[in-house]
């Protein structure tokens, strides 16, 4: 019937409208250093069998494929893409990149992350009013460990392997003092988003892995640098457009079948 038509299509308008929120999304934030790209995976849903594939006939002879309709499609979920962004030149000394694998850790409120902990790829870092190194963003997340440059730094700078060096008045070379971590997870799609370009632990992320930067798979540190967004805005238009387009094959499907519904209706006038 016509009904099971307008229900599948009705599926189909709901799945595509999903993908068209995470492409606006994706295209809001092609400017935000450190954000990850999403793209939304669809599955079909169950399937009304009016006939087995391989059933036998009184001859013995069987049947080579099913009659099977299906009841249309939903989204299995959002897939984030972690490939690396392009560099960005910062603005400030204290800005860093991580090239390769990881995250930056930062200290969040214990209803936001698993032990009061999230993670960024935003290096955007300055210091606050106790010399702290911390995000550049609304909320001034604090690095962890946490890390502090001297009030008095005339230059500061970090190197590959995370290592954050200031020159203070008086001194010839500059000083070690902090070293900067980053973590890594055995399957960072599992991360959950929470905004503020953060990331926090899941049970499908696996548990935080620490350790210095270049160390075992973990990337290295570019400084003066911001990694920046990897949305690639042709590409998200192009799927835009197609999402527009199936949109309007299956509002076509539904007005298929509720004019074979209005047929039907009409046969016993």
């Amino acid at each position: 019937m016509a009904v099971l038509a307008m229900q599948s299509a009705s599926t189909g308008l709901k799945a595509l409208n999903t993908r068209l929120d995470v492409i606006a999304n994706n295209l809001a934030n092609a400017n935000t250093e450190g954000f990850k790209s999403s793209r939304v995976n669809f599955e079909d849903l169950l399937y009304i069998e009016r006939a087995q594939p391989g059933t036998e006939n009184n001859n013995g002879d069987q049947r080579p494929t099913g009659l099977s309709i299906g009841l249309g499609v939903h989204t299995s979920g959002t897939q984030q893409d972690f490939t690396q962004g392009p560099p960005v030149p910062g603005v400030s000394p204290l800005d860093m990149m991580i090239q390769g694998s990881g995250f930056f850790r930062v200290t969040v409120e214990d209803s936001l992350g698993a032990n009061g902990e999230a993670y960024t790829r935003s290096g955007n870092f300055t210091t606050n009013s106790d010399s702290e190194l911390v995000l550049a963003n609304s909320n001034g997340r604090r690095l962890n460990p946490v890390l502090t440059i001297p009030a008095d730094a005339e230059e500061v700078g970090v190197d590959s392997s995370g290592q954050v060096f200031a020159r203070v008045p008086g001194e010839a070379e500059p000083q070690l003092v902090g070293q900067i971590q980053i973590t890594n997870f055995v399957n960072p799609t599992g991360l959950s988003q929470v905004g503020e370009n953060l990331w926090v632990e899941s049970s499908a992320s696996g548990p935080p892995i620490a350790g210095n930067p270049g160390e075992d798979n973990r990337g290295t540190i570019l400084g003066g640098f911001l990694e920046g967004s990897n949305v690639d805005p042709a590409r998200e238009l192009i799927e835009l457009i197609r999402t527009q387009r199936a949109f309007e094959m299956n509002s076509q499907s539904i007005r298929a079948a509720d004019e074979t519904l209005q047929s039907i209706a009409q046969l016993r006038r």
